[in-house]
C-alpha cells in the first residue's frame, strides 16, 4: 500500500502501478475550476483520487480503466478514500464510453509501440501503444472535451514530440509543458503538456523539474511540486 497525506492506494492487482509518472501528472496539473474530470487509463486510481483531493466540492471524476482486475481495485481505491462519492469507474474503452463533455481530462497512456517482454501481458497491454493509439487518444478526446476545456498528458521525450505534432494535427494547440530530468546533466525523460482547442499555441515553460538532487535525495523542487501528497 502506498500512503500519502490525504489517502492510501493498493496497486498489488493492478497492471500499472503507482509510479512517478502518474504522481508528475497529477501534482502538476492545474485543476482549476473543472467541475467535470476524466482520467483515462487510472490503473490503480492514482491520478483520479489526486484530481479529487485538489479540485472544489462540486466536481466529479470519472476514471476509465478498460483491464477489470485493475478497475475492481481502483474501485475498492476510490470507496476507502474520503472522496467516494466524487469518483466513478468506468471498466470500458475510452472508444466505447460515451459521456457528456468534460472540463478536464488527463492521461498516462500507454507510449511503447515496440519494446521487449514486460513482466505480464496485462502491463503489456496497458503500456502498449498499439492498444491506445495517438489517434485514437486524441480522437477519443476531442469527441469528450468541452469547448473550453483541457487536457494534459505526461509522455517520455521522443514520444512527447511525436505527440505534441498529432495533437496539433487534430487542432490542439498546447498551451503549458514542463520537462522532468531524473538527474542534472541526463537526457530529459518526459514531457508533461497541456492543450486545448482554443486560442493559439503559445506555449507556457512551466521550467522543469530533476527528480534527485543530491546522492538519492529528492530535489527541493520535486519535493514542492509533490508536497501536497507525499508523506
Amino acid at each position: 500500500m502506498f500512503k500519502f497525506k490525504q489517502f492510501s492506494v493498493r496497486d498489488d492487482q493492478s497492471t500499472m502501478k503507482v509510479g512517478t509518472d502518474a504522481v508528475l501528472l497529477g501534482a502538476w496539473v492545474d485543476v482549476g475550476k473543472a467541475k467535470t474530470i476524466l482520467d483515462i487509463g487510472t490503473g490503480s486510481g492514482v491520478i483520479a483520487l489526486m484530481m479529487a483531493q485538489r479540485a472544489g466540492s462540486s466536481a466529479h471524476i470519472d476514471a476509465i480503466e478498460p483491464d477489470h482486475v485493475s478497475a475492481q481495485q481502483a474501485s475498492g481505491n476510490f470507496k476507502s478514500s474520503p472522496w467516494a462519492a466524487k469518483i466513478s469507474v468506468h471498466n470500458t474503452t475510452i472508444q466505447e464510453y460515451h459521456h457528456a463533455p468534460h472540463d478536464l481530462i488527463v492521461s498516462n497512456p500507454p507510449f511503447f509501440s515496440k519494446s521487449l517482454l514486460p513482466p505480464s501481458a496485462g502491463r503489456q497491454n496497458a503500456r502498449h501503444a498499439e492498444t491506445l493509439s495517438f489517434d485514437d487518444l486524441l480522437t477519443s478526446i476531442k469527441r469528450l472535451l468541452a469547448p473550453e476545456g483541457r487536457f494534459a498528458v505526461v509522455l517520455p521525450f521522443a514520444e512527447g514530440n511525436v505527440f505534441l505534432e498529432t495533437a496539433g494535427r487534430y487542432g490542439f494547440k498546447c498551451h503549458r509543458t514542463m520537462a522532468f530530468y531524473t538527474r542534472a546533466g541526463k537526457p530529459q525523460e518526459r514531457w508533461l503538456m497541456e492543450f486545448s482547442a482554443k486560442g493559439k499555441t503559445q506555449v507556457k515553460d512551466a521550467g522543469t523539474v530533476i527528480l534527485y538532487g543530491d546522492g538519492d535525495k529528492w530535489s527541493e523542487d520535486y519535493r514542492h511540486l509533490t508536497g501536497d501528497y507525499y508523506l
